[in-house]
């Protein structure tokens, strides 16, 4: 399952409160029914890694076994092969991938 946060607050302390408050209750109750969860945010400077990843890697420890991952990103396309890929790969939870749409080019 994919679920698009946001709009957040601008400042990484007000995103993350916006977050705790308005969203996890809505990811604790998905995750606790055994789903595997792809959050995506809107792409935010450095300052937002911290607390996005802190979140994502805490729900992943405490919901186990099911899995939860997060995207930073705004291109649909790249969106969707991440969350394929994620749906594919059993062994990821706990992690926040940042998408930039371009891709790696072709093998050489």
């Amino acid at each position: 399952m994919i679920l698009h946060v946001g709009p957040l607050a601008d400042g990484p302390l007000d995103a993350a409160a916006q977050f705790h408050a308005e969203v996890l209750p809505r990811v604790r109750q998905t995750l606790a029914q055994g789903c595997s969860l792809t959050l995506v945010f809107a792409v935010a400077d450095h300052a937002h890694r911290g607390w996005r990843l802190a979140a994502v890697q805490a729900l992943a420890r405490d919901l186990a076994p099911a899995r939860i991952n997060a995207l930073e990103g705004d291109d649909p396309s790249a969106i969707d092969a991440a969350a394929i890929y994620l749906s594919s790969a059993a062994g990821v939870t706990g992690q926040l991938l940042r998408l930039d749409g371009i891709g790696a080019g072709a093998m050489l």
